[in-house]
């Protein structure tokens, strides 16, 4: 894909206010966890998809700033002590052993807000219309919310200390990680206009790489560093988490890993254009070390 990070840490920069505000320990504690150095996978996918589908940059930009708010939202409560209980995320430490439990909770919600916020803004609905501007924020609610990526983390919570199937590790990964990465293909497809059997695929390709993703973080907690990938590794084991390795073993999973790359391959086949660097990119995640 083509690199955007750049602008899109700029884009993101520019929803923060910037002016002295009473709320301003607030305001802080969003842009820290905003400004820690990520992939920004999610984001990329959103452009890039729409891109494809014969949008622009600029027009797409609102919302893939709104997708990246809501994943940060998500990392700053999965740290949080009734969460993942974790003290590091991307190398520094997490939110709230910066800013207090409280702040971090309330950056959280305040992301959520300025993701809507983003995405109907005058400046989108000016660029992408009001139905597909409304039809992105719907989708992005829909993957992040009950029975979406919130949801998975309720099943994720709910798994803890007890022995289940694959079957229900597979449905909280599919919601708690591949359905926000799903969100973020979907919206850039939708706010270029683009026919609902690519939307369709762009879902198909983000669910299939979304598990992928998981699976490979589930690998690279056994087998990784903590300095290698920023955050502590071991956690899922300490705290008898379900993963995929615990439940499949490292070959069975490096298996999955092989053939949901090739699914998401596959998917980018209806796509007029271009799509050797979503396929790179999905046999980049599949093999990434951190």
């Amino acid at each position: 894909m083509k690199d955007h990070i750049k602008e899109i840490e700029a884009a993101i920069e520019r929803y923060i206010p910037q002016e002295k505000v009473a709320e301003q320990q607030l305001v802080d504690a969003v842009r820290y966890s905003l400004n820690l150095k990520g992939k920004r996978v999610r984001p990329s996918l959103t452009l890039a998809f729409a891109e494809l589908c014969g949008g622009s940059v600029d027009a797409a930009m609102p919302f893939a700033c709104a997708v990246e708010m809501v994943h940060t939202y998500s990392l700053i409560h999965d740290d949080l002590p009734c969460m993942d209980d974790d003290d590091f995320r991307r190398g520094q430490p997490a939110n709230h052993k910066v800013f207090g439990e409280d702040i971090a909770l309330l950056a959280g919600d305040a992301l959520q807000s300025m993701a809507y916020a983003a995405m109907l803004s005058d400046e989108a609905v000016a660029a992408v219309g009001g139905a597909r501007a409304a039809r992105a924020a719907r989708i992005l609610a829909e993957k992040s919310g009950l029975l979406g990526m919130v949801g998975g983390q309720v099943i994720d919570l709910s798994m803890e200390h007890q022995t289940v199937g694959i079957e229900l590790v597979r449905l909280m990964e599919e919601k708690k990680t591949a359905n926000l990465i799903e969100a973020a293909c979907m919206m850039g497809c939708v706010v270029a206009g683009a026919e609902e059997e690519k939307i369709a695929a762009a879902e198909r390709y983000a669910h299939a790489i979304g598990l992928a993703f998981q699976i490979v973080d589930d690998i690279l907690d056994v087998t990784s560093t903590a300095e290698e990938l920023g955050k502590p590794i071991g956690s899922d084991v300490d705290n008898e988490k379900n993963t995929f390795m615990s439940l499949l073993g490292i070959e069975s999973c490096r298996e999955t890993v092989e053939w949901l790359t090739e699914e998401a391959i596959d998917a980018l086949s209806v796509f007029d254009g271009d799509t050797k660097d979503l396929a790179d990119f999905a046999v980049a995640l599949a093999n990434r070390k951190k």
